[in-house]
């Protein structure tokens, strides 16, 4: 395989990991804190509506999360591509 072949693999990769935390915290934010807010204000958690959790607090914590999985995949692929800075 040759280095160019390599890198397109790599970017692929790496296009792929973005592409999937940016649709999670899409779902999570806009989802479930502004369009599904209505049918999950019906399930309460820790005595708060859960449409209201998600907008004001479960889309940040998601954020924060998918934060510290993209660092983690991303130190594995560079790992796996022997592009690590170790």
């Amino acid at each position: 395989m040759s280095q160019r072949d390599a890198k397109q693999l790599y970017w692929r990769a790496n296009i792929r990991i973005v592409a999937a935390c940016l649709v999670v915290w899409f779902v999570v934010s806009f989802g479930f804190g502004i369009l599904l807010s209505g049918p999950l204000d019906q399930i309460a958690l820790f005595g708060v509506n859960l449409g209201f959790w998600f907008a004001q607090q479960g889309s940040i914590l998601t954020f924060i999360c998918v934060i510290f999985f993209y660092a983690w995949r991303m130190n594995r692929l560079d790992r796996e591509h022997d592009v690590d800075e170790d």
